[in-house]
């Protein structure tokens, strides 16, 4: 079989056999709740992963349930895009009313950018400010939460907690008395709606999901290695410490006096345990709406596109200096949140410098490019990027200009046989006078914009002798914003971004589940995730040939063994041929249905049936 019917035939095969993991694997469970309400910050509100965990999911739940609704805070900035108000039922209209004159205003519409787009209230919660600290001292009398040293990022999100609840047991009375419901709260955020209804609404089955313990997540930012000393640490001492006792307590009521109690992996499960002295009764993995995504012809063709796009920028930002092989260069990234230590960024730079040293030695002629697209405080895109765009694209403008009559020199030297000047004298000696203004001396820069002199990043990579110098086969970038298709240098959205990639590095040290990698996985690119992330446990433990999504062993061994196997594992990146790599990116691709909401709903619908289950026991 030839190289390109074996390609197509696997590539065939891999979308055939992916489609029927995802398709044939609908839940057919029973459901018990009749109506679900789901609570997060994070609903209109994108701040971090629940985000994706509610988006994603949501069009299972409304083909699951025939009452659904999310509830999350009012922000108008949100609002405007991601939300349409309408016109609310009119059992809902007379409970909004009523609690309009107590400063609760509330929002009924769709969240417009949710596939099925669920039904959704939103409330303003500002009208309750001036009793807060009544709500405060509420919570201490019922459940002991010592809120005195806690500020606004703790009292905001428990004013639109509390309102929340006071919302959900009025809709309950007035509409669904005579209904089984069920009420999932995620994070601590929303925590105080579920304590709420325990003292006053106690017919609604609750659920609550910790998706990352606030002391686990203080901790590990800190360097303390929690897994190895958990049984040891002093929960009380540690909380006041880090002056994070308000969460930590509210997440450990609500953990405690919920029906059900889950978290999202097992490495979680482990900390909640001791940090919040209950064991958790189910496991809710977060999946994603694969049907969504291309498939993997169509993400073939996006990684050429893409990877195309992403050549150009690297043209104007290395080439003014020197320039090198892109077709010898792998496009490597990660990705999230700015926690230096608990995303693994440090033990990705520490890597990096032990392989630009080693491929070095071993004389490799390939280039590795490693893009850090992490969102930081930034101060807008570097002077010198800027005139190095404008001076590529003033190139690039002149020869597309001249692009018919290119066309017909090469026909005619091919048809000819003669070997005519391509490009005229004229257009030479403007293109020579603009390659002039475009180089410039030195090394490109690490960032792509202007960041603080203490940016820990970037003194991380300076520490480790990756400067970018022209004999430097790692070289890296910098670009600490978000990646929605208009950020003025690449111009792709963050999974256009992902898919013109080789590779993902997600080495976690602190990672309760971890989307990244899959999310990278399913646009059909290999990662690396660790044992030290729930999604990472979750492919070691359940999917033998995991190769496409690699997980990296961390637990329980120190920096300098990790930092090993990590370099040598890219080394052999490097090495792969490029059918070895394509067969990386089919196995990736097929690995992520194992992570799909079609598989990982049905778990919800446990946790919710137990709810109600132990409501009428």
């Amino acid at each position: 079989m030839l190289d390109y019917e074996c390609f197509n035939y696997q590539n065939n095969f891999v979308d055939w056999l992916w489609k029927r993991v995802v398709m044939e694997n609908g839940s057919k469970k029973e459901r018990y709740a009749e109506c679900l309400f789901e609570v997060s910050w994070e609903v209109c509100n994108k701040v971090g992963g629940i985000n994706t965990v509610i988006s994603t999911k949501s069009s299972y739940m409304i083909e699951l349930y025939d009452n659904y609704f999310l509830i999350g805070p009012y922000f108008e900035r949100n609002a405007r895009t991601d939300f349409i108000v309408l016109e609310p039922p009119v059992d809902f209209k007379e409970v909004f009313d009523d609690l309009k004159e107590k400063g609760i205003v509330c929002y009924y519409g769709k969240y417009l950018s949710l596939r099925g787009k669920p039904s959704t209230i939103l409330i303003d919660f500002g009208g309750l400010y001036n009793i807060k600290n009544e709500i405060k001292k509420k919570f201490w009398d019922d459940y002991h939460i010592d809120s005195i040293r806690a500020g606004w990022d703790f009292e905001e999100p428990m004013l639109w907690a509390y309102s929340v609840g006071v919302l959900i047991e009025s809709l309950y009375k007035k509409s669904f008395y005579s209904k089984k419901v069920v009420a999932h709260f995620h994070e601590w955020l929303s925590g105080f709606a579920l304590l709420y209804l325990r003292k006053t609404c106690k017919d609604i089955a609750t659920v609550f999901t910790t998706h990352a313990t606030i002391l686990g997540r203080t901790l590990s930012s800190k360097g303390i290695s929690i897994y190895e000393n958990i049984s040891s640490i002093n929960v009380t001492y540690e909380v006041y410490l880090n002056n994070i006792e308000a969460k930590h307590q509210t997440e450990v009521a609500s953990a405690r006096n919920a029906h059900v109690f889950t978290t999202v992996s097992e490495i979680t499960a482990l900390e909640s345990e001791f940090f919040l002295g209950r064991k958790p009764d189910f496991l809710l993995m977060n999946g994603l709406d694969l049907e969504k995504f291309p498939n993997y012809e169509e993400l073939s063709i996006n990684h050429l596109s893409y990877r195309s796009k992403i050549e150009e920028f690297l043209m104007y930002y290395f080439f003014p200096y020197y320039s090198f092989d892109l077709s010898r260069t792998l496009i490597i990234f990660t990705s999230g949140r700015f926690e230096f230590k608990n995303k693994g960024y440090d033990l990705i730079i520490k890597t990096l410098g032990v392989l630009n040293k080693k491929l070095k030695e071993l004389k490799i002629n390939k280039q590795l490019l490693m893009i850090f697209w992490v969102p930081m405080q930034n101060y807008g895109i570097r002077k010198d990027v800027l005139e190095n765009k404008n001076y590529y694209m003033n190139i690039k403008g002149q020869i597309m200009s001249y692009n018919s009559e290119l066309i017909k020199r090469i026909i005619y030297n091919v048809l000819s046989g003669n070997n005519y000047e391509l490009l005229s004298d004229s257009l030479l000696d403007a293109l020579k006078k603009e390659a002039i203004s475009f180089s410039r001396k030195g090394n490109p820069p690490l960032s792509t914009h202007y960041v603080d002199d203490d940016n820990i990043l970037i003194k991380s990579l300076i520490d480790n002798a990756l400067l970018n110098n022209k004999d430097d086969p790692v070289k890296v970038i910098v670009e600490p914003v978000y990646l929605e298709g208009n950020d003025g240098l690449i111009d792709l959205s963050y999974h256009d971004a992902m898919s013109g990639c080789n590779l993902g590095l997600f080495p976690s040290y602190y990672e309760p589940w971890g989307y990244t990698p899959l999310e990278s996985a399913v646009l059909g690119v290999p990662s690396v995730t660790t044992d030290m992330a729930g999604f990472g446990r979750y492919i070691q433990k359940n999917i033998k040939d995991n190769e496409g999504i690699f997980v990296l062993k961390r637990f329980g061994r120190n920096d300098v063994d990790v930092i090993n196997d990590f370099c040598n594992f890219l080394i052999s990146f490097i090495n792969k041929s490029s059918s070895e790599m394509v067969d990386c990116r089919l196995k990736a691709k097929f690995l992520s249905a194992y992570a799909g909401w079609s598989i990982l709903v049905d778990n919800y619908i446990d946790a919710h049936n137990y709810a109600l289950e132990l409501l009428h026991k």
